[in-house]
């Protein structure tokens, strides 16, 4: 073409390399091959063509959020002639159909985040890691904050559920290690915590929840119910954790833990590492952020529970063993996610951990220390047999197993009377986790656990009282000190004399 502009047709077909005909065809015709190629028709005759209109259509306008393959289904039903194999080339025609005529969709519109402005809270189930503590699967999930320019997040554990405890708690924690408060605090619609609630106690957790933001001067904001892409600054980043502890727990090589707070510490320390790669724009964001109040506002629930003959209360479904001397009296509780503290009057008595009751039942839990009913066990052993919260009782598996092979043993009078004895004597001599090691070894060797045995074994030690011999002053040996305390205070009284 470039020779064209100076030569006739035969003479740039020359110049290219071509023949005269291939340059007249060019001439009259400058498209490409591919461009002159007439589009392809059908091969065979359309499969859909019978029931397309008339079945599948009126389905997809009547009900478009019905799936493909449930259309297909009842396509086939209707006409039991059509054949199973067209499922894809439905599929393919329904979603071209959608395209071209289905109904409008909704969008994401990306925001523009402002420093000091927004920090965000939320929930994330944890279920899925097979998370353990001391060989016990731990149910938990975790509270999420993070603030959304900078990056910087806390992450809490939680042992219940959605709560407004668990939301207060795990918030003011990360608003104290922050430092500083946002702008504005922006949650879900906490329909979780709402559940099962009567309408005057949801109103009361509204008031307390503004009441929480309130006192660090925040401006409180919720998404959508079910639109969690609204809270799509948090949502995305509890993948990005949950990630990142899953790397964690591969690495260590073992998902069982040897206490809460060995679990509660692996998380800190992933926030800790992810909160350092954001640190330049937490330095950008905090001049911008709020002060603290000068003091925490209450992060539990308070109420007031009578301890029963039975040496405990019943709270949340959660039946708690305390001391008998509490029988008769009312607590005052105090209710936070991981734990109870019980107040006689003003005064601190006693710390519980919290229970929950089993998911799935209507049954009771049972927040059991065998500290608690052990003097009284032991004047009814036999109450053993058929307690309620025998499993709980046990603090230890080894006490458990080497009661069930007592009670195989048919004899359920030794059985109760033997292993209460052992729980005395682990109470008495502060020898729990001893004598547990001691059961499993009796245990595995196919022997049956003597009480009389391990009350020697863990009596106590006889040590001799050593002889103390006192020799007394004479009473004349004080007569020397006479002459120096009289020269002291003539001395003393001449030193005043005018």
């Amino acid at each position: 073409m470039k020779s064209r502009q100076n030569s006739a047709p035969a003479a740039a077909a020359a110049k290219a390399g071509f023949s005269r005909a291939t340059a007249y065809r060019v001439e009259s015709d400058p498209r490409l091959p591919s461009q002159k190629k007439p589009a392809r028709g059908r091969r065979r005759p359309d499969p859909l063509a019978s029931v397309w209109d008339s079945s599948i259509v009126p389905l997809l306008v009547a009900t478009p959020g019905l799936r493909p393959i449930a259309i297909f289904e009842e396509i086939v039903r209707r006409h039991p002639d059509l054949n199973r194999n067209v499922r894809r080339t439905l599929e393919r025609r329904i979603r071209m159909w959608k395209a071209l005529n289905g109904p409008e969709q909704d969008l994401i519109f990306p925001q523009q985040q402002v420093p000091g402005r927004l920090g965000l809270s939320d929930f994330t189930r944890m279920g899925a890691y097979g998370i353990s503590v001391a060989g016990e699967p731990l149910v938990h999930m975790l509270y999420h904050f993070r603030l959304a320019y900078s990056g910087w997040q806390y992450a809490h554990v939680v042992l219940g559920g959605e709560s407004f405890v668990a939301l207060s708690e795990g918030l003011q924690n990360a608003l104290w290690a922050l430092g500083a408060v946002p702008e504005h605090h922006r949650s879900d619609s906490l329909s979780a915590a709402f559940r099962n609630l009567s309408r005057d106690q949801q109103e009361d957790l509204t008031r307390r929840y503004e009441d929480l933001v309130r006192h660090y001067g925040m401006e409180p904001t919720r998404n959508n119910p079910g639109v969690a892409h609204e809270n799509g600054a948090i949502e995305g980043p509890h993948g990005h954790l949950k990630k990142t502890i899953e790397d964690a727990l591969l690495l260590r090589g073992s998902r069982d833990f040897e206490d809460l707070a060995a679990y509660r510490r692996l998380i800190d320390e992933i926030i800790g590492r992810n909160n350092g790669k954001n640190r330049k724009r937490l330095e950008v964001e905090r001049p911008l952020l709020k002060e603290l109040p000068k003091t925490r506002t209450s992060d539990y629930e308070e109420t007031r529970v009578w301890v029963t003959s039975s040496g405990g209360f019943v709270l949340r479904k959660v039946f708690y063993t305390v001391p008998s001397q509490f029988v008769g009296h009312n607590l005052c509780v105090r209710l936070y996610d991981d734990r109870l503290e019980c107040f006689l009057g003003s005064s601190p008595v006693l710390t519980l951990r919290r229970g929950w009751r089993p998911s799935g039942t209507d049954k009771r839990g049972h927040v059991v220390n065998y500290h608690h009913v052990i003097h009284a066990l032991r004047r009814k052993p036999m109450a053993l047999l058929n307690l309620v919260y025998r499993e709980q009782l046990f603090p230890r598996r080894a006490y458990a197993r080497t009661f069930e092979m007592l009670l195989a043993g048919g004899n359920d009078r030794h059985a109760c009377r033997t292993v209460v004895g052992l729980l005395a004597l682990a109470h008495e001599r502060a020898c729990e986790a001893e004598l547990a090691e001691a059961l499993d070894a009796e245990l595995a060797a196919g022997r049956t656990p003597d009480l009389d045995a391990m009350q020697r074994r863990f009596a106590p030690t006889e040590a001799a009282a050593p002889n103390v011999t006192v020799e007394l002053a004479e009473l004349a040996s004080y007569d020397v000190l006479l002459p120096a305390v009289c020269d002291a205070n003539t001395i003393a009284h001449e030193g005043v004399r005018p």
